[in-house]
């Protein structure tokens, strides 16, 4: 299933791996699913853990921004995406980031939303599975010790935030669902269910502008115009030299295909002519969740953002159909006049007021301006 030219690392044998572990994640059984199921596994693989159990928001951050990691060989989260992107977000803060990425990280289905873990057993080719068959196949792989490059998106807000994101960014009914339903995570997968059924009954319109930069020049933009080509996919997108005199360890990478949010965006974007969505979604992985297949054409590092967008107007049953249909990947194939689907590189949204909640990686952003 993989790209050709894709290239694996191998881990060492034996392996010391640092396990960051939230146990009150998804319906709060991670720490006794790690017990039972994978610490076994991975003694058999001559994994060597150790276990550092989070106990408030940030824990895990802060841990692997101040941590000397030399110790371990890899980082293996065990949670939901929202203890992913803390950990990225940390990584990303050390002076040391560019040598400390390389350093392999692995996913274990702890939480409610496993989109990176569903997203990762999806391109080693097994079937759509959830619970323990999920955490069965993610712990056989991170057994196997094979690893690959993942393609991160920078995120920048109007307010000066810089984020990194593995997985998504979303406004409007997406991440009112994945918001609204927080109360019911203890139903595990299926409070993303019972979240979507409610925010149809009150489904509302988002106002703002959607700009993207077009992966492939759609027609009528002449393809002199265009941004360099591709950098290849080797994680090294948007890296520029520092100019003399900076410290080049500390630097992150230069975000090299976007303008200030202050200036319009560049003449060879696309802006989006309706300015009413119920959902706005870019995604870079293939799974929203378990049983969400969003963006079937996607991989691991395509170098590509997979942008969707809902135009106001679409009415519930359609919406409803469009959310069944992705639990098999199949929602593009209903030809629904309001759902468009974009590769782009970049893209940037306006919202006319701050209204609605954003998310990064399932974990609420303030309502702003922001590109990625």
């Amino acid at each position: 299933v993989s790209p050709p030219g894709d290239t694996y690392g191998v881990l060492p044998r034996p392996c010391r791996a640092l396990v960051l572990l939230n146990p009150r994640s998804g319906a709060g059984r991670a720490l006794e699913d790690f017990q039972a199921v994978v610490q076994p596994m991975l003694a058999e693989a001559d994994i060597a853990t150790t276990v550092f159990v989070t106990e408030r928001p940030h824990h895990a951050h802060d841990k692997v921004r101040d941590e000397d990691l030399s110790q371990w060989d890899t980082l293996v989260v065990m949670a939901g995406d929202g203890l992913l992107y803390e950990v990225v977000n940390g990584l990303m803060e050390r002076p040391d980031w560019e040598d400390i990425l390389k350093k392999p990280l692995c996913i274990l289905p702890g939480g409610s939303g496993n989109a990176l873990a569903a997203s990762i057993n999806h391109y080693a080719g097994n079937d759509q599975v959830a619970k323990k068959k999920l955490l069965l196949n993610c712990t056989f792989i991170l057994c196997k010790g094979l690893h690959t490059q993942m393609d991160l998106v920078s995120l920048s807000t109007a307010s000066g935030r810089r984020l990194f994101s593995f997985l998504g960014f979303g406004w409007g009914f997406i991440s009112d669902v994945d918001i609204d339903s927080e109360k019911y995570r203890r139903l595990g997968n299926a409070r993303f269910t019972l979240g979507t059924l409610q925010c149809l009954a009150k489904l509302r319109v988002y106002q703002g502008r959607l700009s993207y930069l077009p992966a492939v020049p759609e027609q009528g933009n002449s393809p002199a115009s265009r941004d360099p080509p591709v950098p290849a996919p080797n994680g090294k997108a948007g890296h520029t030299v520092p100019p003399a005199g900076t410290e080049a360890p500390a630097a992150l990478p230069a975000d090299s295909l976007l303008v200030p949010l202050s200036q319009p965006v560049p003449a060879h974007w696309t802006v989006v002519p309706e300015e009413e969505f119920v959902t706005v979604y870019a995604i870079y992985q293939s799974h929203l969740g378990t049983n969400l297949l969003m963006a079937p054409a996607a991989q691991l590092h395509d170098g590509c953002i997979h942008l969707f967008y809902l135009r106001a107007g679409i009415s519930r049953v359609a919406l409803l159909k469009i959310f069944l249909a992705m639990a098999r990947g199949t929602h593009l194939d209903l030809n629904c006049p309001h759902l468009h689907y974009v590769p782009v590189r970049a893209f940037r949204l306006e919202p006319r007021m701050a209204a609605g909640i954003m998310t990064v990686d399932g974990e609420a952003l303030a309502c702003e301006p922001i590109q990625g």
